[in-house]
């Protein structure tokens, strides 16, 4: 699944190829996604400015005059910029012609959205799906302090407070393995037992690890493209734990453990992260 890195860079190349564009045609080629594509959104945003490209967690927000476009990219997906002339592939679902620009929604399995949020309904991140989310990794707020009283009186493992999103957003699967990893904490230390400390630590290490994987591309997947049809450079293959299952751990030569937490696998370095 695309993380909160790809979607970024994602974001990243729209905001750079469309942003101040009019938007001369929205083509819905299959409505079917996670939630019925609405019907009238064309109608709704064609001739309009694309004021700004914006995220919020793993969604991508296309900001115009009469509202914002909340697209999500599922299990599979990819939106990128395409050549005037670019035959229309299987799975291309949606397209949003600008005048110097056209964005393509690649979905195989359906599983993204494309979603419409009026102006007239008050702020974007009061929309259902955005209001429960956790604070930006990159905000100025979030350190140790906001993470501990977050993760107070929680009971289940610290993966799996991670995972849930409401505390703070982007340390997907992946991430957080490797976060948990560089801070030192097993990931299955209960999220309530976790010391101001170590939430400093593991704090600093949330936003390390997202930012290494920004600067390869965003890629955890290894047919992600990005915003201009660009694989990511493969994060994962400098990965210090995640899928390392029997090798050497990179700091102390242990062998990399795996187990699964809520249907997910978690590889970690039994010697370095103690319960």
């Amino acid at each position: 699944m695309p993380e909160l890195p790809e979607v970024e860079t994602t974001r990243r190349g729209i905001d750079a190829v469309a942003t101040g564009q009019t938007l001369k045609k929205m083509v819905v080629h299959e409505p079917r996604m996670r939630w019925p594509i609405p019907a009238d959104l064309p109608d709704l945003i064609q001739g309009h400015v694309l004021r700004a490209c914006l995220r919020r967690g793993k969604y991508l927000l296309l900001e115009f005059d009469p509202g914002t476009v909340l697209v999500h990219l599922g299990m599979s997906g990819s939106l990128r910029s395409v050549m005037d002339g670019e035959l229309l592939r299987r799975h291309d679902h949606v397209e949003w012609v600008f005048e110097h620009a056209t964005l393509r929604l690649h979905d195989p399995r359906r599983f993204g959205s494309v979603l419409w949020h009026p102006r007239s309904a008050g702020a974007v991140d009061a929309h259902p799906l955005l209001k429960k989310l956790g604070i930006e990794p990159f905000d100025p707020a979030f350190d140790g302090k906001w993470l501990h009283l977050g993760l107070s009186g929680r009971s289940m493992p610290i993966k799996q407070a991670l995972l849930a999103g409401d505390i703070v957003v982007g340390a997907g699967n992946i991430y957080a393995s490797e976060s948990l990893f560089r801070a030192r904490i097993h990931p299955k230390t209960r999220a309530s037992r976790v010391s101001l400390a170590r939430c400093v630590r593991l704090a600093e290490a949330i936003r390390a690890t997202l930012t290494d994987a920004l600067d390869s591309g965003g890629s955890t997947l290894r047919d992600y493209v990005n915003a201009t049809g660009e694989p990511g450079a493969y994060f994962t293959l400098h990965a210090a734990v995640y899928d390392r299952m029997g090798e050497p751990c990179r700091v102390c030569g242990t062998p990399i453990k795996r187990i699964v937490q809520g249907q997910r696998a978690t590889y970690f370095c039994p010697s370095c992260q103690k319960v």
